[in-house]
């Protein structure tokens, strides 16, 4: 530790820290713009300078290391002739265009011009002219001439996203920040440089010109987009979410978002929601008012009820939908004496389920991720699925964590995987049995199942059983699988033979929250792949689009066109029209109250930020009056707080378990044919996102491509027809280098299951 004295104050922090470090730790603000608390330091833009007894001259406070007994100085007259001069320097090609900027009334360079600009410039130049840039739909690079070089945004993409894709060219007054080769900016977590510009250089896109910061309220929020609970800012103006943008902790987000945390709002306001109840009527839409719909449900569920008993009567919920919502759906459909309810929609193997009342979680904190050594990753597309996850797991590796992985494909992660095992998913659980093998080895225990590793197992296990804080993570692909259970049974051996955490990266916003709530079959009840694969007599959809969000969309399609009363919970006219015969406009997250409980196990609940939109009610209200018309017990909540206390009790984190249901078994001979590996894209992920324009413009939501292993990509070319089941599309295709030998890569939900085999032939063939 090292005593220093800033402005009169003793100060003391760990040897290594900066000057600046040590300010931020005493509470005193040194103006800068290039330091950023997560980023490296670069010491370019030099407003930080500061006045150290001894130094010849003023030494920038976030480059300068302090030494024990160094004395500073931020105020004085050296220090803050030194940080106006910068200024009357940074001030001197700026535009002067602060009215019409849109970052007036938030910019960093504003406010300290303020304080320690001139009130008159001395230069007479003419001011320098940098050419706009179109990098995609969501950065704005419309007026570079603002930038002021502090780099943040290049570092931000090399330190935090993993891809550099803006870089610095020229020098002196010809430098200017760009995508170098004209390129796009791609990164799934790209707005978070417009948070961090300090000027009005990036901007947000689909923000621009909309309001002035100052007409804006600020209300907090959650997002529901996936299971990292990101910590929001919903900036509100005339009744409408006009901008998202991080709300600082470092337990959950940091101060990061992701891209669809951030834009998916633009759906909240498209002229495509659900703004009154409507019932198909010979085949037609006609709105009608709320007590006509529900009533008409009602009747409906009675009558399905009375003729058909309550084996036909189930719901569907959207893993995204509160913990009030969901314990009231569960609670209407048992009400009703049916058993038949159900969140996991992509799921195939549906024995893989906690004990009743508790629920599969991220087996550790989120925080630690960032801190892990080692990490090994089965079944997941991580930087697309979690896009957060995937940044602290990226901060682990540059500081020396080994990350491996198993999967029948390998992403760029934009971090170095130290060890890959590719096998098509028929094969994964061979593949952990192999790792698992290798260690009983290390170890001189039983092997859990007979496995010879191969060399790649055997660099896994030895990575596993080295270090000290470890995890072992389950992805979506991992949940989804056909062989879950095994899974999960061989992580668990895994993890408890090399002192790893084991546990779910988790799907959604409120997929543990959904398990607790018992929003999952009891016995006797169907799953949602029952449901889904079968006409049901009466079928509630909650926030659920099966063409979207089945494993088996094509099927699921088929079963409910011949399904009886299907009513659709939605915020949306055009989701689910062609099946359903009732919609019911229920609120998004910014017009309803609730909670959700994170990966980790964090509940975060939350208030609406705007009123709902037209006659858009919250669903938990809608289900407590369909109780009451249907004349259940226990209907009777006032507010959304009471449905939580009665939904959640009190001690979550003792109902958190991941303990392996099923016992582990010689796993099945790998498919000798082609394997389906599915995908699900990023900006598919719920009804939200994919009505959000700006999302659904960017690369990652481009039309979909089938990879091929390079083998079968050589034999059959770029376009091809794929084959799997009743179902027989004809796409583009790519050749993908880190493919299985015996896999194909196709995105859900085209085609059928999201596994299973199918066949590849030349288009036209």
């Amino acid at each position: 530790m090292a005593d220093i004295t800033l402005d009169g104050k003793p100060v003391t922090v760990p040897d290594g820290s900066m000057v600046m470090h040590a300010a931020d730790a005493a509470g005193v603000y040194i103006p800068h713009f290039c330091y950023h608390k997560k980023l490296t330091i670069a010491a370019n833009c030099r407003m930080c300078l500061v006045d150290i007894e001894k130094a010849p001259k003023p030494m920038p406070a976030c480059a300068t290391p302090v030494t024990n007994g160094m004395i500073v100085h931020t105020k004085s007259d050296k220090a803050l002739k030194a940080q106006q001069s910068v200024m009357e320097f940074l001030l001197i090609n700026h535009p002067l265009d602060c009215p019409i900027c849109d970052q007036g009334g938030e910019c960093q360079l504003q406010d300290l011009a303020v304080g320690y600009g001139g009130s008159a410039s001395r230069y007479q130049e003419e001011k320098r002219v940098v050419l706009r840039k179109d990098v995609g739909p969501l950065v704005s690079m419309e007026e570079m001439s603002r930038c002021i070089h502090c780099t943040r945004c290049v570092r931000f993409g090399q330190e935090v996203a993993g891809v550099m894709e803006l870089g610095m060219i020229h020098r002196g007054e010809h430098s200017e920040i760009t995508t170098v080769h004209g390129g796009t900016i791609d990164s799934e977590l790209s707005g978070n440089m417009i948070d961090i510009c300090p000027v009005g250089a990036l901007t947000s896109k689909p923000f621009r010109y909309s309001a002035r910061t100052w007409e804006l309220s600020r209300r907090k929020s959650v997002s529901p987009h996936d299971s990292t609970g990101a910590n929001l800012i919903v900036q509100v103006k005339g009744g409408q979410v006009m901008r998202v943008v991080p709300l600082e902790n470092d337990e959950v987000n940091e101060c990061w978002i992701a891209d669809r945390d951030r834009f998916s709002y633009e759906a909240l306001n498209s002229d495509r929601r659900l703004t009154q109840p409507m019932i198909k009527q010979g085949g037609q839409w006609q709105a009608v008012d709320w007590n006509t719909a529900l009533g008409y449900v009602a009747d409906g569920v009675k009558r399905v009820i009375a003729e058909f008993g309550t084996q036909g009567l189930g719901a569907l919920g959207a893993q995204h939908a509160t913990v009030e919502e969901l314990h009231l759906l569960a609670k209407l459909v048992r009400g009703l004496g049916s058993e038949n309810i159900d969140v996991r929609t992509r799921h195939a193997d549906f024995g893989n389920a906690a004990p009743a009342g508790r629920a599969r979680w991220l087996g550790t904190s989120i925080a630690s991720l960032s801190s892990l050594q080692r990490a090994f990753v089965i079944g997941s597309f991580l930087r697309k699925d979690h896009p957060l996850f995937a940044q602290r797991l990226r901060q682990a590796q540059r500081h020396g964590a080994e990350i491996s992985s198993l999967n029948a494909v390998h992403d760029d992660w934009a971090m170095t995987v130290a060890h890959k095992l590719s096998a098509a998913p028929s094969g994964w659980a061979d593949a952990l049995a192999q790792v698992a093998a290798a260690v009983a080895a290390v170890k001189g225990v039983a092997a859990p199942a007979p496995a010879d590793a191969s060399a790649a197992a055997k660099a896994v296990a030895n990575s596993l059983l080295s270090g000290e804080r470890k995890a072992v993570l389950l992805g979506n692909a991992a949940a989804q699988h056909p062989q879950a259970a095994q899974l999960l049974a061989l992580a668990q051996w895994i993890a408890a033979h090399t002192g790893a955490t084991v546990g779910y990266l988790s799907e959604s916003g409120n997929s543990v929250g959904a398990q607790l709530v018992g929003a999952l079959p009891r016995a006797g009840g169907l799953n949602a792949g029952q449901m889904l694969s079968q006409p049901m007599k009466a079928l509630f959809l909650l926030g659920v689009e099966p063409a979207f969000d089945a494993a088996d969309a094509a099927a699921a399609r088929a079963a409910l066109k011949g399904a009886g009363l299907v009513v659709s919970m939605t915020p949306f006219k055009d989701a689910n029209t062609d099946i359903a015969d009732v919609l019911l406009p229920v609120a998004p997250f910014t017009e309803t109250g609730g909670a959700l409980v994170n990966a980790e196990g964090r509940l975060q609940s939350f208030h609406g930020v705007v009123k709902p939109l037209g006659d858009t009610r919250p669903a938990w209200k809608v289900l407590r009056v369909l109780g009451n018309l249907l004349g259940l017990q226990g209907f009777e909540q006032e507010t959304v707080e009471e449905v939580r206390a009665e939904a959640l009790g009190n001690d979550i984190a003792a109902r958190l378990d991941n303990s392996a249901s099923a016992a582990i078994a010689v796993p099945a001979a790998a498919n000798a044919g082609l394997e389906r590996i599915a995908d699900l894209p990023i900006y598919a992920t719920d009804p939200i996102v994919r009505r959000a324009p700006s999302l659904q413009a960017t690369a990652d939501a481009a039309a979909p491509v089938v990879g091929l292993p390079s083998a079968l990509w050589q034999q059959l070319g770029a376009k091809v027809t794929v084959k799997q089941g009743t179902t027989s599309v004809t796409l583009s295709a790519r050749e993908d280098a880190t493919l299985a030998p015996n896999a194909v890569r196709l995105a859900a939900p085209l085609g059928a299951a999201m596994f299973g085999a199918l066949s590849v032939e030349r288009a036209g063939a």
